[in-house]
Order: structure tokens, then C-alpha cells, then sequence
């Protein structure tokens, strides 16, 4: 036999098929009595008319739409109950949570970008922020140097977090820190000395405002800075050898926090 019965109906395995749901779905509806199969084989299996298969569709869409199975049943069932506005309303709720998910998707895909480049903030206002001579594309410059290491996902996940108003706090306070470094420089102070060991401490705990700096990951950073050119360039500003005078500084704070300069290592 056919999976279409001479009847022109269908049994319950194929109905369900036809339809998209399982067959145990069929027999749910069937129980209670939202769709009840009207023809029966000469063997007694149920079969699913054409009208039976179309009510299954009708069933589907309400579904879809969030009816509840009771409801769908008055729906389909009560002649004094117009489906139109029943769809109509529900088009308009639709309409409503459409556009909150829409609304939503774009906040996602916002905070999306901002996780993958870590600052959540226009061009426009990282160099209102950061300066003039502040270069938006460093970030993407420092992702692909580091965006595969855990403290790029920490950096990301806490820069994405920021406001613009959190920013300008860190791009004081990181003035502030480099005024009192090259002050320090400019006066001699010594490397090792607790005045110089404080300042270290401060540049340190600052780099954890993006992620969890050891001292041994702030050695490596040091040296990236005492030899980086546009690192030189912009501590220069501030006093001359203020880059190679904070490595020092970095690498003896290091060391009475128990880690060795010579061989400090990104961990």
C-alpha cells in the first residue's frame, strides 16, 4: 500500500511526515481532540484526509505563532471565533518582538566588536579621550600581536566594559602615573630605591586595569617599551631616557617581588 491510502488520505507515519512533526504528535492531537484523523483503512488504521492534512498546517502556523494547543483548538473549532483577527493580533505582537530582537541583535553585534577589539568607543572620541596624536588603529595592531593570548581575551572583555566616562578616568590616571615617572627621572631617582619601587608597583597595577599583570609578564612589557620605538618616542616626550629609566625601574621592583629580570618570561 501507498503511503497516500486509496482514500486519498494518509496514515499517521506519512501524515507526520508530510507535515514535519513525529508521528507521536500526531497521536497527542489526535487524544485530544485538536486533529482527529476522519477516515480508517479497511485494516482500522487512522488516515489523515486532504481537510485533515490542511488542519495539521492550520495547527502549525498557530503554534508558530505561540498559540497554546487549547487555544488553537477554540480557534479552528468555534465558528464564532474569526481567525483573521486572532492572526491579525498576533501579526502585531510579532511585529513588536520583531523589532525588539532587531533591537537586541544590533546590542549583540555591539558588544560583539567591542569584545573583539576591546575599547567601545568611536575614533572620534579615543582621540578626544587619549590625545591628538592618539592612533585608533593600535588596537587592531595589538590584536594581531596578541590576540590569541588569554590576557587579549582579559584585555577585551574588560576594555569592552569600560564607558567613555571609565576612559577618561584610566587616560588620567595614566597622565598623572607618566608625570610622576619622568618627575622621578629627571631627579635622579635610583632603580631599586622605594620611591622608584612605587612607581613601578603603580605602572603595574595600572596594566591590570586590562588584564592580570605578573611581574614577571611586567618585565617583558619593560623591555617591549624601552625598545619600541613609538613607545621611546612617547616617554621621551616626558623626559629624556624616561622609556630605558622605567625598564630599570620594572626590572628591580620585579626582582624584590622575587622574580628574576634575566629570565622573566610571558606568565
Amino acid at each position: 500500500m501507498s503511503s497516500q491510502v486509496r482514500t486519498g488520505g494518509y496514515t499517521v507515519g506519512p501524515a507526520a511526515a508530510l507535515v514535519g512533526v513525529s508521528v507521536k504528535t500526531l497521536h497527542h492531537w489526535d487524544a485530544i481532540g485538536l486533529v482527529r484523523p476522519s477516515g480508517r483503512t479497511p485494516g482500522g488504521y487512522r488516515v489523515y484526509s486532504p481537510d485533515d492534512v490542511a488542519r495539521i498546517h492550520r495547527v502549525l502556523v498557530y503554534r508558530e505563532l505561540g498559540f497554546p494547543l487549547a487555544e488553537i483548538g477554540s480557534i479552528l473549532d468555534d465558528p464564532g471565533t474569526d481567525p483573521r483577527d486572532q492572526l491579525r493580533r498576533q501579526r502585531d505582537e510579532l511585529l513588536s518582538r520583531r523589532s525588539r530582537i532587531d533591537e537586541m541583535i544590533s546590542a549583540v553585534d555591539r558588544m560583539l566588536d567591542a569584545t573583539r577589539r576591546g575599547i567601545r568607543l568611536s575614533a572620534e572620541e579615543q582621540v578626544e579621550i587619549f590625545g591628538t596624536d592618539w592612533q585608533p588603529e593600535r588596537v587592531d595592531e595589538a590584536e594581531a600581536r596578541w590576540g590569541d593570548t588569554p590576557q587579549w581575551q582579559q584585555y577585551a572583555e574588560r576594555a569592552g566594559a569600560l564607558t567613555a566616562g571609565d576612559w577618561r578616568a584610566v587616560a588620567a590616571s595614566i597622565e598623572e602615573l607618566t608625570i610622576d615617572l619622568a618627575a622621578a627621572c629627571r631627579s635622579g631617582v635610583a632603580a631599586g630605591s622605594a620611591e622608584a619601587n612605587g612607581l613601578a608597583e603603580r605602572h603595574r597595577t595600572m596594566m591590570e586595569t586590562y588584564f592580570d599583570c605578573t611581574h614577571s609578564m611586567h618585565v617583558c612589557l619593560g623591555r617591549m617599551m624601552a625598545t619600541d620605538a613609538g613607545y621611546v618616542e612617547y616617554y621621551e616626550r616626558f623626559a629624556p631616557g624616561l622609556a630605558g629609566w622605567l625598564y630599570d625601574a620594572i626590572c628591580a621592583n620585579a626582582a624584590a617581588h622575587g622574580t628574576d629580570p634575566a629570565t622573566a618570561t610571558w606568565q
